[in-house]
């Protein structure tokens, strides 16, 4: 009886180990779970590569070892490109952390969209540094609908941004 009570013990802490390491491969953003379905890309449970309208990417530079410079010249890419609108740039310059928010017009087959994006950007804990951006895709045909959009993103930013801060970076795959 002690073995039958010592193996489902033993059982049942495999399971909550590998349920916990299950789990640290989604991000919680906002109200949903992001689940990767690519290499370093992050989507909602019925979305993929092909079709979306939120996603997480995070991607690894072990070159770069200044995030706050790395931002800034985001910040500057950002700011010269006609096709986007800055939102918001702030750092932490203690905790050598740094956000940026901005607006992206583009086009794909089902027409005109907005990227509303917002990019985190921390050191690595080993060695170079860690970016984390959330995309939100925004669909729009006229000026109304555009109207709309920006009184939404003018509501959220920052909100998101302060969601952001708080949502840790998935790196322990990345060496």
């Amino acid at each position: 009886m002690r073995k039958i009570i010592f193996y489902s013990c033993f059982l049942l802490i495999i399971i909550v180990l590998l349920r916990v390491n299950v789990l640290a491969e989604s991000i919680h953003f906002g109200d949903y779970i992001y689940k990767p379905k690519s290499e370093n890309q992050y989507y909602k449970e019925n979305e993929s590569p092909e079709s979306w309208t939120s996603k997480i990417d995070v991607f690894y530079y072990p070159e770069i070892s200044n995030p706050l410079k790395y931002a800034q010249d985001e910040d500057k890419r950002i700011e010269d490109n006609e096709k986007c609108v800055l939102l918001k740039f702030i750092q932490n310059k203690k905790q050598s952390v740094a956000l940026i928010s901005y607006l992206e017009n583009g086009i794909e087959r089902d027409g005109n969209f907005f990227a509303y994006n917002i990019c985190k950007y921390q050191k690595h804990p080993k060695k170079g540094i860690v970016v984390m951006r959330y995309v939100k895709k925004y669909m729009f045909n006229s000026n109304e609908e555009i109207s709309k959009i920006g009184q939404e993103i003018r509501q959220i930013n920052n909100d998101y941004m302060e969601r952001m801060i708080i949502t840790d970076i998935p790196i322990e795959d990345m060496k």
